[in-house]
């Protein structure tokens, strides 16, 4: 049986894929069925008004397809071995996902927290600058990319931490990796196993929280207070902890610095227990009274220290770029995982920011980034204070990329969907705790914060939704 063939010439696919998918429908619902002759070439050509060509093309896909088979002078047939699954029954349509992503690609609203100033961002050296590498890139951009990190920009995130946080490494040391959440897994992959303890601060950074969960980690929440973590605590609750998180220049999300005897108990801590130290050292270039503080790192003597940085935080977080530094003793571990891993960072993207460090471009970046955060953390203090008065207690930590203020009543998660409703995208605190007593609180960021008229209407607009 021939089929009825309707063929439109004004559709996108092409006629010989239109000849094909009637013939394949034809075969599918039992119009033709296995064994049946189908028309030579010639004749359907001439019946359809289309070159030979059209026609043979479609033949020889449905022949290389195993739906017909040619018989010479026999002419050629349907299949007659051919079985065919009966058509599926058409789905009904999936409703949309509720779910909301942790990170979206859309524009930020007023207040989110953890994105740096994009508007200030120095867009057009950076084009050039990357216009240059795609220029200049030789056989090396197009292999496969090293799984530690592009060489070039390992040796600067060397030379620059030796400057700037007063870590001494070399680029072996260093691994790149596709963000911080990526770092945490090369650890968890190298030196963690399932069930090991891990002091969390309390309260901590929830993608950590998560990462960790996931690797198969017990966590043991361990109090922060204004000295930062409570290494007492810590080893009074789980002295054979394996690892412990922190964020020790600007604790997240309190904004505390952990202090000097802290530090050096936590660093007694880990030698005496063979533990791992996980350094945060987030948003530590953005210190407003004073110099930046040295790193934790900087005073590891042992080799307990794995510490990670970023530069979604200080350029832009579509990067998706993060380091991280291992003791010596373990690159060669950490190196075998990398490569298991797989966690390639695109190769011009590393020697952009590799170029952008080694002209001067990146600390040039950061101090004018330190003036202009100052004056936008001000202009939205000033804005709240005259919005709320004393119904929010502002925290004026010297540092970091968003500002705290603790409520003196009223449940801030309910706050903060009101305010993401209103397009403010402010954080409850209480979400960053595990404990079953958080204190509650509103984290605000501020680099966005174009102007102090902005400040205030978004302080006005954040006083009517509470």
């Amino acid at each position: 049986m021939i089929p009825h063939l309707e063929l439109d010439r004004s559709h996108s696919a092409p006629i010989y894929r239109q000849l094909y998918q009637r013939f394949r429908q034809s075969i599918a619902d039992g119009r033709l069925k296995p064994g049946d002759r189908v028309p030579a070439v010639r004749a359907l050509a001439a019946e359809l008004n289309l070159a030979r060509g059209t026609v043979e093309a479609a033949y020889q896909l449905l022949i290389g397809e195993g739906y017909l088979i040619a018989r010479g002078a026999a002419g050629t047939v349907v299949t007659p071995q051919l079985t065919l699954a009966p058509s599926p029954k058409p789905s009904a349509p999936v409703a949309a996902t509720a779910y909301q992503s942790t990170h979206s690609s859309t524009l930020p609203l007023a207040l989110q927290m953890g994105l740096p100033a994009l508007d200030a961002f120095p867009r057009k050296l950076w084009t050039r600058l990357a216009g240059r590498q795609l220029r200049q890139a030789g056989l090396e951009g197009l292999v496969y990319p090293d799984p530690c990190g592009h060489a070039p920009l390992r040796t600067a995130i060397a030379a620059y931490l030796g400057i700037s946080r007063g870590i001494t490494c070399q680029p072996e040391q260093i691994f790149v990796c596709a963000g911080y959440r990526a770092c945490l897994d090369l650890i968890s992959h190298t030196l963690m196993h399932q069930g090991d303890k891990c002091w969390l601060e309390e309260p901590g950074y929830f993608m950590a929280r998560n990462a960790l969960l996931e690797a198969g980690a017990e966590l043991v929440p361990v109090a922060v207070d204004d000295q930062g973590l409570d290494v007492a605590q810590g080893i009074a609750h789980a002295a054979d902890a394996r690892f412990a998180v922190v964020t020790p220049t600007h604790q997240s999300p309190l904004g505390v610095s952990l202090s000097l005897p802290r530090r050096l108990a936590l660093l007694n801590w880990a030698d005496s227990q063979g533990s791992w130290i996980i350094e945060d050292d987030y948003d530590s270039e953005y210190r407003y009274q004073g110099k930046p503080l040295p790193a934790l790192k900087s005073l590891d003597q042992q080799g307990r220290v794995l510490y990670t940085g970023t530069f979604s935080k200080v350029l832009f977080p579509g990067l998706r770029l993060a380091y991280l530094v291992v003791p010596a003793e373990q690159s060669e571990a950490f190196a075998r995982t990398a490569d298991r891993l797989h966690n390639h960072c695109p190769h011009v993207l590393q020697a952009t920011v590799s170029n952008f460090l080694n002209e001067g471009h990146f600390a040039r970046h950061l101090n004018k980034m330190r003036n202009l955060y100052a004056r936008r953390r001000q202009w939205l203090v000033e804005a709240l204070q005259q919005q709320f008065g004393e119904r929010l207690l502002l925290n004026h930590q010297v540092g970091g990329m968003h500002l705290l203020a603790g409520l003196r009543e009223g449940d801030d998660v309910a706050f903060a969907q009101r305010a993401r409703r209103a397009g403010l995208a402010v954080e409850p605190l209480s979400r960053w705790y595990i404990g079953a007593k958080p204190r509650h609180g509103l984290l605000l960021g501020f680099t966005n914060i174009a102007s102090a008229q902005q400040a205030m209407a978004v302080a006005t607009r954040l006083a009517q939704v509470i």
